[in-house]
């Protein structure tokens, strides 16, 4: 078990001997939950397989940013692959942090060890990027199956994945520490359902009025959408270091904010 997470160390985060603690202790808990992971990877697959093979019958596909037609399901995959990634880590840095939070008191009784507030979202963001990962990585074989992969860029398909990981994974446990109840839960369900079907998903953004353009492009999934997409198809420019800039930034802050409120929760 302990050389399992060991190989997850490659990840580019500072957790220290601390913060890897916590994601070998969620491993340990997890290990043998498996189907409990297979929800968020499937609702992708099921709509790729519906919405992607079924309407791409009726819709011949979209013009590219490097002005490449592109089928409809290819369009759809890759965005489909940052969901799947916004999946996992959003639902592990909310629903199961506040619980640990809120009625296991597990933070409590972890600061009676050498960890620390910082120690625990550091952990905790991490574990939530590695099932995002997870995710990301079984659409990725699904993509392949399927053909649609085809470009030679689509290899850094998957780091792209968890940096979207990251960043989700930093705003939303930042959230939970503002969490009061399960149903400030409903907020995360406003903010993901529209981002989800409105993020540039199912067509571009070109389909939007141009008052609110912008209003899409500032959400962070269309930033991650904008990301895979543009490797899976071959579009890629200098722009995409926009969306990595983004992500990166977004997961930081979230990461520094939950670090100082979890802080102030368990040590009053």
């Amino acid at each position: 078990m302990t050389s399992a997470v060991l190989g997850l160390r490659i990840i580019p985060l500072p957790l220290g001997e601390n913060g890897w603690r916590l994601v070998e202790r969620n491993y340990v808990v997890f290990r043998r939950s498996w189907p409990v992971f297979l929800t968020g990877f499937l609702e992708p697959v099921f709509y790729l397989l519906s919405i992607g093979l079924g309407v791409s019958r009726l819709v011949p596909g979209f013009t590219g940013s490097n002005g490449q037609l592109i089928g409809y399901t290819d369009y759809i995959a890759p965005a489909l692959l940052a969901t799947s990634a916004m999946n996992g880590a959003i639902f592990d840095s909310t629903y199961n942090v506040f619980f640990k939070l809120k009625y296991a008191k597990l933070y409590d009784a972890i600061l009676a060890t050498p960890l620390g507030p910082r120690d625990v979202a550091r952990g905790e963001v991490t574990w939530a990027l590695l099932r995002g990962g997870a995710y990301s990585a079984m659409f990725i074989i699904v993509m392949a199956i399927m053909g649609l992969i085809s470009s030679p860029w689509a290899i850094f398909a998957w780091p792209a994945a968890l940096l979207i990981g990251f960043g989700f994974a930093g705003v939303g446990m930042a959230l939970t520490t503002f969490m009061r109840s399960w149903q400030d839960f409903e907020f995360v369900q406003l903010a993901i359902v529209p981002m989800f079907l409105f993020s540039g998903t199912f067509y571009p953004l070109s389909a939007y009025p141009e008052a609110i353009r912008w209003l899409v492009e500032i959400t962070p999934l269309y930033q991650a959408v904008h990301l895979v997409r543009g490797l899976t198809t071959g579009a890629v420019s200098v722009s995409l270091l926009v969306p990595v800039g983004y992500l990166l930034g977004l997961g930081a802050a979230g990461l520094v904010l939950a670090g100082r409120r979890l802080g102030r929760l368990l040590l009053r």
